[in-house]
């Protein structure tokens, strides 16, 4: 964790300190800096890193504990558990370019990869015609051969013709639709939580009814035109969304004083 890091830390922030801490923490495990099963830095050096009390830091760090993103080993410090969930991001990037920042190594089981006509919602989604000629490709996505997701992807045929005999085991989508000139801009996104059926469990390797968060995604190009709609279904104790939220300013009301 460098100063730089360390300075994203906003004492002005409606966000308590040991909260942004702790999510500086989970970002720097998420991005490999701190690797599963090792140390974290020392107390004394993560309090002068950070610029904050010993208690805001300890409840940092038992909020990680609780969260079952770090043990603790008294006497020793603080590790990174083995199993801690993986932070993906809030912008729009592929599997495999997300598995590339994290240091790990993406692979997929394809379950479909077909073209077939059109239904009636799926000619809504992407404002076709019903019957046109749609791409569809199921997959398991793994990330160090472990079963994250399975994501069910359907995009107009026409964008990307030249799919034949592509292995998207390995092969990227977004990468074959960035390179066929395909403008990739924004993700229309919703997310839910269900349980697993036992096709999806047996596909995720969880016990049914398992808790999945389901993501749904619109992608657009830059003037709003849909182009692919994905459903991707994440084991719920492998997946983290990492986001932000901001209030806005509000003007002062007309006649008010400034405090002070």
């Amino acid at each position: 964790m460098t100063r730089t890091e360390a300075a994203m830390l906003d004492a002005d922030s409606p966000e308590p300190l040991w909260r942004q801490a702790a999510d500086l923490i989970r970002h720097q495990i998420a991005t490999g800096k701190l690797a599963a099963g090792g140390r974290i830095p020392a107390e004394r050096d993560l309090l002068a890193r950070l610029s904050i009390s010993r208690v805001t830091l300890r409840r940092a760090l038992q909020s990680l504990v609780e969260a079952g993103v770090l043990t603790a080993s008294h006497g020793r410090g603080w590790y990174v558990s083995a199993d801690a969930p993986k932070e993906f991001p809030n912008t729009l990037e592929s599997f495999s370019e997300t598995a590339a920042r994290l240091g790990l190594t993406p692979s997929s089981d394809v379950l479909r990869a077909a073209a077939a006509p059109a239904t009636l919602d799926e000619a809504e989604d992407l404002g076709v015609a019903p019957g046109a000629r749609l791409f569809h490709l199921d997959r398991i996505r793994r990330l160090d051969g472990v079963p994250v997701a399975v994501d069910t992807s359907f995009f107009a045929a026409q964008l990307a013709p030249e799919l034949d005999g592509v292995d998207f085991r390995t092969a990227s989508l977004f990468r074959l639709l960035l390179e066929a000139g395909i403008d990739l801009a924004r993700a229309e996104t919703t997310i839910e939580a269900q349980e697993a059926d036992a096709v999806l469990a047996g596909h995720l390797e969880i016990e049914p009814g398992k808790p999945v968060l389901v993501l749904r995604q619109l992608i657009v190009d830059a003037a709003g035109r849909p182009l692919l709609s994905s459903t991707i279904r994440y084991a719920g104790d492998r997946y983290r969304l990492r986001t932000g939220f901001s209030r806005p300013r509000s003007a002062p009301a007309r006649g008010a004083k400034p405090e002070g």
